[in-house]
């Protein structure tokens, strides 16, 4: 259901999937009649797991001197980049523009659950670097999907497109950050942990401190 709301009319012929994961959007592209498909990723799955024969998805290192030499009519990255060390991240929109000129992207907000997430921005942040390599942005996916439950939260809440456009990038407008409701419990419980924990850190090292000036010998 998705992925038609996504890519509109007319379909494209070809799609990429950075970050597939299982396979998931590339049978529903394949489902969808696209002729070509293809997935990288950054871990190794087993053949069963996956929703594609294992020949469509690609391993490679997304932090190494990974390229694809091929282009396509569409790219997707839909919450990969968050999982990168932000020294990582030019170089990573940089080798996304390179694949195609139509740009599906989504990542990690700040204090958006999930594992190994190093890199939590604002959807402002990714369209700099994308503006960077030439790109415009707009968020009008985002809108289109806001409210259809059958689409995970975070792709409502942090989607939208990059488009090849030298003389449009940098000055369209700047992409709101936005909480959607259904993200908002979870968003406040890791803000509310992570405040939890910077206070007890923060104790801790007065009581040390304390201690130490008084001479008492248990501060450590």
């Amino acid at each position: 259901m998705a992925l038609p709301l996504l890519l509109g009319e007319p379909r494209p012929r070809s799609l990429l999937d950075v970050g597939c994961g299982t396979g998931t959007w590339l049978r529903a592209a394949h489902d969808m009649g696209i002729e070509r498909v293809q997935g990288i990723d950054g871990v190794k799955l087993a053949s069963d797991d996956l929703h594609v024969d294992d020949s469509l998805i690609r391993q490679c290192d997304f932090r190494g001197d990974w390229k694809i030499n091929e282009c396509y009519d569409v790219l997707l990255c839909l919450e990969v980049a968050e999982h990168l060390e932000e020294q990582h991240a030019f170089d990573f929109v940089k080798k996304l523009t390179s694949c195609s000129d139509r740009i599906i992207f989504s990542a990690a907000s700040p204090w958006q659950l999930g594992q190994h997430h190093v890199n939590c921005q604002w959807p402002a942040y990714w369209q700099d670097l994308f503006n960077q390599c030439g790109f415009a942005c707009q968020d009008r996916l985002r809108w289109k999907i806001w409210d259809t439950k059958e689409i995970e939260r975070w792709y409502r809440q942090n989607m939208f497109m990059a488009e090849r456009d030298e003389r449009g990038a940098g000055n369209e407008s700047r992409l709101p950050g936005v909480v959607h409701p259904d993200c908002m419990l979870p968003a406040c419980r890791v803000w509310h942990s992570r405040q939890q924990s910077l206070l007890e850190a923060a104790a801790s090292w007065v009581d040390r401190g304390l201690r130490k000036c008084l001479g008492m010998k248990s501060y450590e």
